[in-house]
């Protein structure tokens, strides 16, 4: 993997791509507010314009578990798709989260204050994408956990996302009654797990369905939080599957 550099001004500044299992993997940053976030784009092989997914990450970072995201990026771009991991949390946001860590209710209290400005933060890295000359203007956001929360927090609120996928996350309880709009969405969730309540999950789907949404939910009986992101359990594989036979689906109509 590259590491990361020095941080850059201005809304992107692309830096000399380097090649990894098959995608061309390039950083630039956005500009959300006081703040300057990286983004990690892997590319796919196909030449024109292409559509794209963005990866929210869960509250523990990208790096920490890399290569469980790093295979995502993998079968979306050998299906055409571009994926870009974007790094929402600002260094504040990870010093007040370190700060909360033995305290999951401050925890999330902190998350229900942060949901608008992460949504912001996606909504401006969407405008930067759309922007490239790569681009079909086709959006897909994938989110994970709290990614997923903001995942389907920025879906509702910014109308060029075509399409959603969330693992193990939800709608934010103070958005969800301002709910008017969500695209195409598949929400996938363990039954087992006890860190987001599988409730979570089947109550997006319903929203999104009370709104005029395609919607699906697929549950993973007996499966924890982040079961995704083992490297030998066959429903990891099937969860990939489905996620990107789902925003293949919907980013090329």
């Amino acid at each position: 993997m590259i590491t990361r550099r020095t941080a850059l001004t201005g809304l992107a500044a692309i830096l000399s791509p380097v090649t990894a299992r098959g995608a061309t993997i390039e950083q630039f940053d956005v500009t959300s507010g006081h703040d300057s976030l990286t983004v990690s784009r892997y590319a796919a092989a196909t030449a024109g314009k292409r559509p794209a997914v963005i990866v929210l990450h869960g509250s523990r970072g990208i790096e920490l578990r890399l290569r469980a995201y790093e295979r995502y990026a993998d079968a979306l771009s050998v299906k055409g798709i571009d994926t870009y991991f974007l790094r929402y949390m600002t260094p504040a946001d990870t010093a007040e989260l370190m700060a909360r860590s033995s305290t999951a209710e401050s925890r999330k209290a902190y998350d229900a204050e942060r949901f608008d400005g992460w949504a912001d933060t996606v909504s401006v890295t969407v405008t930067t994408i759309v922007g490239r000359p790569d681009s079909s203007g086709r959006i897909g956001l994938l989110g994970f956990s709290l990614g997923g929360y903001i995942a389907a927090d920025a879906a509702a609120r910014d109308m060029r996302i075509a399409a959603l996928a969330v693992l193990y996350g939800g709608m934010p309880d103070a958005m969800a009654a301002n709910v008017n709009h969500l695209p195409p969405l598949i929400a996938l969730h363990g039954e087992a797990d006890r860190n987001v309540p599988v409730a979570k999950g089947r109550q997006l789907v319903a929203l999104g369905k009370s709104v005029g949404a395609e919607a699906e939910f697929v549950p993973y009986p007996g499966k924890a939080h982040g079961f995704d992101f083992s490297d030998t359990d066959p429903m990891t594989f099937d969860a990939i599957d489905r996620v990107t036979r789902f925003f293949q689906a919907r980013l090329f109509a």
